[in-house]
């Protein structure tokens, strides 16, 4: 693996070769905005990352309104940082075939394993969770010690975001997780799904006044409960969701060097924004032709 940007010294020298865990840890971390006031003192997540200096962003938990500079909760959270994960062909595809893993490569799946591992809370729509055959989040030894002194537990809370709420809870996802799966729901959810969820196992949040989440609502609502490095790996209509409210931080998008053709979803779906957000460059990784790119909210 090369860092093609920012530049370094490493960089320079046209070094290729497999990344310790150490340094795709620091490569990919979250800016010293998104932490716990109650998690080892400071809170703060050791490092700033490929992008150079830490961001100050981030979604303001205590603000309603969808607004920044809302004040903090004492002792509990500061900022949630918000970064999707997506991977897509060089025609635009975000998956083959309805599945994403014919996109991927060893080096996607490093970069996709780090990035959960730094996670409080990894997102995904419930369509996502049928099709991708979602497992809960399991504990790394090789974190162990990173997220300990995060203050993280010993894996991510997978939170999946449904309004109908029609998923499968005798899966492991809701059954067997190291730590409880949240669902995200609307206030209209039908009582009988509710209650099959929380049978589960699973703890229902209601994020929005009708039949689906509000995105801004749902954010908060886990950084209410310490959540606060948050984590989405889609699918495209929730990405769009959250893209056209205005709460993505950071787009970690891998680019694969294949062709698809067909009529794959892109990344992010739904409505069109009436202007288009800008996001910089903050790092650009390759290895073996695919390309690595972090794009931070400008």
């Amino acid at each position: 693996m090369r860092r093609l940007f920012p530049v370094t010294d490493q960089t320079a020298s046209g070094a290729d070769r497999e990344w310790t865990l150490d340094e795709l840890a620091e490569a990919y971390a979250y800016p010293a905005s998104a932490r716990r006031d109650d998690a080892g003192g400071t809170g703060e997540v050791a490092g700033t990352g490929a992008g150079g200096a830490a961001g100050t962003g981030g979604t303001e938990i205590g603000d309603v309104a969808g607004g920044r500079g809302a004040a903090a909760p004492a002792g509990g959270c500061r900022a949630a940082w918000l970064r999707a994960n997506m991977v897509a062909s060089l025609d635009g595809a975000a998956h083959h075939e309805g599945r994403s893993e014919p996109l991927s490569s060893a080096a996607d799946m490093r970069i996709f394993g780090m990035l959960r591992g730094l996670a409080d809370a990894i997102v995904v729509g419930a369509e996502t969770v049928r099709r991708e055959g979602y497992r809960p989040a399991r504990a790394r030894e090789a974190l162990a010690a990173r997220r300990k002194a995060a203050g993280q537990g010993p894996a991510p809370v997978i939170a999946v975001v449904t309004a109908s709420l029609d998923l499968d809870f005798s899966l492991p996802l809701f059954t067997a997780p190291l730590v409880p799966t949240i669902v995200l729901t609307g206030a209209a959810a039908l009582p009988e799904r509710v209650r099959a969820a929380e049978k589960a196992g699973a703890e229902v949040i209601v994020a929005g006044d009708g039949p689906g989440v509000e995105p801004g609502r749902a954010v908060r609502a886990l950084a209410d409960r310490g959540l606060v490095r948050l984590l989405t790996e889609g699918g495209p209509r929730l990405l769009g969701q959250f893209v056209a409210a205005g709460v993505l931080d950071e787009l970690c998008l891998t680019m694969s060097p294949t062709l698809t053709s067909g009529y794959a979803q892109r990344i992010a779906g739904g409505p069109a924004l009436a202007v288009p957000e800008r996001f910089a460059l903050a790092a650009l990784l390759e290895e073996d032709g695919f390309l690595f790119t972090r794009y931070r909210r400008v």
